[in-house]
């Protein structure tokens, strides 16, 4: 497939691909087919692998520069050859929706295993809205399965199974999320841990869920869409 570099950092041997599909991949100096400079910009070709992109090279012009006596006449469109731009500035692919559904239907699909990237404030608190709203769903079907089979003066095995598969399935995309909404703001995602921490774990993760994004492009990715830099 091929792509364009968002960023890397030569340091780290890590960096972020926007791909002709649309959508973002990461990728370390280990994926690299050959060790080469890789700017900001630089149209690439790659093999998607989920999330990862692998055998990533830069694509060099192959063809020589056409005679003086027989050169074509400037053109004001794309030439062929001319490396063709996958960024979100190019206005042949529409800019990823910034719905805050959108935001939770991308956490469960292609964002559910995704640790890397940045997620703005407005996708943490979409995904937290729709993720309050399909518990309250979880639990009502729970209990009206448990009242129809007359378990709701007991134990609701019904609903505390589907509240448990639900929470359950939704540990992944969270704690991704929370991983990226640190990256936002500078912060690498091992700070997440800090949930850990008896009585005031979730304070912490709450303070930095509303911090605002920092509003220029980081280690982790550019300033995510939808976001005024």
């Amino acid at each position: 497939m091929r792509g364009e570099v968002l960023h890397y950092d030569e340091d780290q041997g890590f960096g972020f691909i926007t791909g002709a599909d649309g959508n973002r991949y990461t990728f370390a100096r280990e994926d690299l087919r050959r060790e080469a400079s890789m700017a900001r910009g630089t149209v690439i070709e790659f093999q998607p692998a989920g999330g990862r992109a692998r055998d990533v090279f830069s694509i060099r012009a192959q063809a020589a520069s056409p005679p003086a006596a027989t050169a074509a006449p400037t053109q004001t469109g794309n030439a062929p050859g001319a490396p063709q731009h996958f960024g979100r500035s190019a206005e042949s692919r529409p800019a990823a929706a910034t719905g805050l559904w959108d935001y939770f239907w991308r956490g469960l699909t292609e964002n559910y295993f995704n640790f890397a990237g940045r997620a703005r404030r407005k996708e943490y608190w979409g995904f937290c809205l729709f993720w309050t709203i399909a518990l309250i769903v979880v639990v009502g079907i729970g209990l009206f399965i448990d009242d129809a089979m007359g378990n709701i003066d007991e134990l609701p095995a019904v609903t505390v199974g589907l509240c448990g598969t639900f929470v359950l399935a939704m540990i992944p995309p969270w704690i991704g999320l929370n991983v990226r909404r640190l990256h936002d703001i500078g912060l690498t995602g091992w700070l997440f841990l800090a949930v850990l921490i008896p009585t005031i774990g979730w304070l912490i993760i709450l303070v930095f869920a509303l911090i605002p994004t920092q509003a220029r492009e980081n280690q982790w990715g550019p300033v995510p869409a939808g976001v005024r830099a």
